[in-house]
């Protein structure tokens, strides 16, 4: 774990960390968007789901941007232009769609966060590493969940969020600087062979089964930390802004726990494929669980998301099961692929979520309606799940 401890890579993980706020706290600040700029959680919905597509359409660019031009520019630029920029769209914000602006923009300059380190352990560590060490990084960065919870809360409290949306994006304009000060670039590959392509990442067969888990296990719980568990605490519970705080510090903290417990879950399950067939068949069981037993009460909600937010944390697990199958020409492509199917799956999720949650909630009943949308989250990653078992065991298991 010593690589973490470069000035380089600390930069890297302040970006990803604002990467995990900037995906997160859109459920924090509902009601007061919706009080002030008439922004109902079906427009946020829009407008997170618009975070992750863009997030999800640059994985491509940034991956052949990682491969020529390196993690240094790639990530300072985006995150200044884009991070910095979409903050203060958003502080500025008058209407629901500036926030679809504000949100797009956030989404391109947070898109190469967690490539731009993963890239330098891919490419400087061996890939036995690679869980652990971006499994770290993102524990680390997942401090942005922690923080786009009860401290933003309590921040928006003090100064109002326009103010606090300007000060993200000084912020943002700071950790863009130090990441052009002290990252590093591997050294450039010797372009003998190929240089690889989209057509050939497909034709390796054994990633073929770890894509659809992949597209759902961190798009459900994203999906549910971002944008619906703050209006579910709220309409299902009558939660207030604190206690929907509490409930979203709860996942977000759950995150961290799990992302820090990829590496020894690893050794201890003995691969990186049972350890991910461990964790989302407790994930599927739990999102069963919100599905059957919405109203259940408030503790055993806040516990069910939680889990939600542990398992969801797995992604990192199955990012290191499809890594192991590159060839060291793709690794930049690659790992930047199948970070697209993560980002974009969670993409797809929020924007249907909207027409689900609008159709089952004309009836009245919350519970119902959130019901209904647990069963949405849950169909994909029970099919995700049992198609994992079809995977290969990773080379070096």
């Amino acid at each position: 774990m010593r690589a973490l401890l470069s000035a380089g890579i600390v930069s890297l993980i302040m970006a990803y960390t604002l990467s995990q706020f900037y995906r997160a706290f859109l459920a924090v600040l509902s009601p007061v968007l919706q009080a002030e700029l008439g922004a109902a959680p079906d427009d946020l919905a829009i407008s997170s789901g618009l975070w992750f597509f863009a997030f999800a359409a640059m994985q491509l660019p940034i991956g052949a941007a990682l491969d020529r031009i390196g993690p240094r520019r790639t990530v300072a630029v985006l995150l200044a232009l884009g991070g910095a920029g979409g903050a203060a769209v958003f502080a500025v914000a008058q209407a629901p769609w500036h926030l679809h602006v504000a949100l797009t923009l956030m989404g391109i300059g947070c898109a190469p966060a967690l490539m731009g380190s993963s890239y330098i352990f891919a490419r400087n560590y061996p890939a036995s590493a690679f869980g652990a060490l971006t499994g770290a990084v993102v524990g680390f960065g997942s401090l942005g969940n922690i923080l786009g919870a009860s401290p933003l809360v309590w921040v928006i409290s003090a100064t109002g969020w326009r103010a606090t949306l300007w000060g993200l994006a000084v912020v943002t304009l700071i950790v863009a600087a130090a990441i052009l000060t002290f990252v590093r670039d591997p050294e450039r590959l010797e372009q003998t062979g190929p240089r690889g392509s989209v057509a050939e990442i497909l034709r390796l067969r054994a990633l073929w089964f770890i894509l659809p888990l992949f597209s759902v296990n961190y798009a459900a719980a994203a999906a549910i930390r971002g944008l619906w568990a703050g209006p579910f605490m709220a309409e299902v519970y009558g939660a207030s802004d604190v206690l929907i705080g509490r409930a979203t510090l709860a996942m977000s903290v759950a995150m961290v726990i799990g992302s820090f417990l990829v590496g020894p879950a690893t050794r201890a399950a003995g691969s990186v494929r049972r350890l991910a067939l461990m964790v989302n068949g407790m994930g599927v069981l739990v999102m069963a669980g919100l599905w059957l037993a919405p109203d259940a009460g408030v503790i055993p909600a806040i516990a069910m998301l939680a889990m939600i937010g542990l398992t969801g944390a797995s992604f990192t697990v199955i990012l290191a099961h499809g890594r192991a199958f590159l060839p060291p020409h793709l690794v930049g492509r690659g790992v930047t692929f199948l970070n697209m199917f993560s980002i974009g799956g969670a993409a797809v999720l929020q924007f249907a979520s909207r027409p689900i949650y609008r159709a089952a909630s004309t009836g009245g009943n919350p519970a119902e309606a959130y019901s209904t949308l647990f069963l949405f989250f849950l169909i994909p990653l029970t099919v995700g799940f049992l198609l994992y078992f079809l995977t290969p065991e990773t080379p070096d298991a």
